[in-house]
C-alpha cells in the first residue's frame, strides 16, 4: 500500500464534534488472540460475460473475467479491529478486448472492457468504532458518500476503486451523519501496473447529512477538495447541497431528490474555470412497480477545453447510461434527461431506462440510450443478472454502442 503523504490533521472543530457524540467502545474479544481466532473469513466469486459492439472499432470485444475475493475481519477488541481483503481477476487467456487505462490492447482494434486481470490488495485497514456510531479507519478502504455520484467505489467493475485514507464519521440515532476523509492515494480500476491505475492525492472530503421533519426528508451538504498530484487536470474544489425524501399513502409513495453543486479549479490544474451541476429526480412507487425520471446537468464550455464539471472519484457507470459513453464530461457539458420503470416479477427484479443526451453549452445532440436489466437471488448466497445498454447517435463523435452482460455471483 502506497503512502505519499503523512495523514493530514483533521479539522479540530469536526473532530471535536465527532468524538463528543460517542460513548463507549464495542467490546467482543477479551484479548488479542481471541480477536483473531474469533474473526471471520469471507469469500466470493463473480463471473461475468461482457460483449461490446462499438463504432468505429472493426471488432467486437468480449471478455469472461472471474473475480475471486477473500477477506478476513478480526473480532472487536475494545472497539478496535482490522480487515484485509484480496482480489484476483482471471481472464482465462481471452485477449479480445482492451482493458483500458494504458493496459495494452492485444490484439488492437477492440473496444474497452475495463477489467484487467491480476491480483489486487483491495482493502487493508485498522478501525475503531463505538456503540454510539463513531467509526474511524486508517488504511486502504472502500469509501462511498451518498449515491456515489461524487465519491464511490466503481463497484460494477471487477477491480474495485479503493482509497488509501484516514476516515472518521459519526452516525447518530437521530439520523445525523458526519463524515470526513483525507485521501492519500486512489487505487483505480485499471490496476497498479499502469499509471492510470494509481493516482497520488492530497484530498479532503467532507460530507454531512441532517434529517428533516417533513416528508421523510434529509439535507446533505458536502465539500470535496480534490488535489490530484498525478493528473492535475482532475484537481477541483466542489461544494454542494442535496435534498431528498419520500412519503405517501397506502397505495403509492412519492420520492424526490434536488441537488446543486458548484466547482472550480484547484491545486495545479492548468485550466482556470468554474462550472455548475444540478439534478432533479422524481419517482412514484406502486406495489407492482416504480415509475421514475429526472434531469441531470453538468456544465461546460463549448468554446474552451477543460472547463467542464467533472467527478473523478465517482462511480460513473451508475450515471448517464450503462454504455459508459460519458465517463468524462464533454467540453460542452452534458444534459441527461431520463425516464424509467422498475419493479419485481415473481423472484425477478427488473429495470428499463431511457436517456436523451445533449450538450449543456450549445445545441449539440449526443444521442439516446435504452438500458435494461433483470436479476434475481437464489437462496442467500447466489445471484444471476442479465443486462444490456443500447446507445444510438447521429453525432460522429459518439459511435453507436451495444453492450450485453451475463453475471453470476456467489457470496459467502
Amino acid at each position: 500500500m502506497k503512502c505519499r503523504h503523512a495523514m493530514a490533521t483533521v479539522p479540530a472543530a469536526l473532530l471535536t464534534t465527532l468524538l463528543a457524540a460517542t460513548s463507549f467502545p464495542v467490546v467482543a474479544a477479551d484479548n488479542l488472540g481471541e480477536a483473531f481466532t474469533e474473526g471471520k473469513f469471507g469469500y466470493s466469486f463473480r463471473w461475468r460475460l461482457e460483449d461490446v459492439e462499438q463504432d468505429p472499432f472493426p471488432h467486437n470485444a468480449y471478455a469472461i473475467p472471474l473475480r475471486a475475493r477473500i477477506n478476513f475481519h478480526t473480532s472487536d477488541l475494545y472497539g478496535w479491529s482490522a480487515k484485509a481483503e484480496l482480489d484476483y481477476v482471471f481472464n482465462f487467456g481471452v485477449e479480445n478486448f482492451n482493458a483500458g487505462g494504458g493496459n495494452t490492447p492485444n490484439p488492437p482494434g477492440y473496444p474497452v472492457i475495463a477489467d484487467p486481470g491480476g491480483e489486487d490488495l483491495n482493502q487493508l485497514f485498522v478501525q475503531y468504532k463505538t456503540e454510539n456510531g463513531l467509526l474511524a479507519r486508517v488504511g486502504r478502504q472502500r469509501i462511498i458518500f451518498d449515491n456515489a455520484r461524487f465519491v464511490g467505489n466503481v463497484g460494477w467493475r471487477q477491480n474495485e476503486q479503493t482509497y488509501d485514507s484516514f476516515s472518521i464519521g459519526n452516525k447518530a440515532e437521530s439520523g445525523t451523519h458526519l463524515q470526513y476523509a483525507y485521501v492519500d492515494n486512489v487505487n483505480r480500476i485499471f490496476g497498479d501496473e499502469v499509471n492510470a491505475g494509481d493516482h497520488a492525492q492530497n484530498t479532503h472530503l467532507l460530507n454531512a447529512t441532517f434529517p428533516l421533519k417533513t416528508m421523510g426528508a434529509k439535507l446533505t451538504g458536502y465539500y470535496y477538495a480534490i488535489d490530484n498530484e498525478d493528473v492535475a487536470g482532475l484537481s477541483n474544489n466542489t461544494y454542494g447541497v442535496r435534498l431528498s425524501g419520500k412519503g405517501g399513502g397506502a397505495y403509492s409513495t412519492i420520492g424526490y431528490t434536488l441537488e446543486y453543486a458548484g466547482q472550480q479549479d484547484a491545486g495545479d490544474n492548468p485550466v482556470a474555470y468554474t462550472a455548475s451541476y444540478y439534478r432533479v429526480d422524481l419517482s412514484l412507487a406502486y406495489k407492482w412497480a416504480t415509475v421514475y425520471g429526472g434531469y441531470e446537468s453538468l456544465g461546460g464550455d463549448k468554446s474552451s477545453s477543460g472547463k467542464a464539471f467533472r467527478t473523478p472519484l465517482a462511480t460513473l457507470h451508475a450515471f448517464n447510461g450503462w454504455a459508459d459513453k460519458f465517463l468524462g464530461t464533454p467540453d460542452a457539458g452534458l444534459n441527461d434527461a431520463f425516464f424509467g420503470v422498475k419493479g419485481k416479477l415473481g423472484q425477478w427484479g427488473w429495470n428499463v431506462l431511457y436517456h436523451d443526451f445533449s450538450a449543456q453549452s450549445g445545441s449539440a445532440v449526443y444521442g439516446t440510450e435504452i438500458d435494461g436489466v433483470i436479476k434475481r437471488k437464489f437462496k442467500d448466497n447466489y445471484s444471476i443478472l442479465f443486462k444490456a445498454a443500447l446507445f444510438n447517435s447521429d453525432n460522429l463523435a459518439y459511435g453507436d454502442t451495444n453492450k450485453f452482460w451475463v453475471q453470476l455471483t456467489a457470496d459467502f
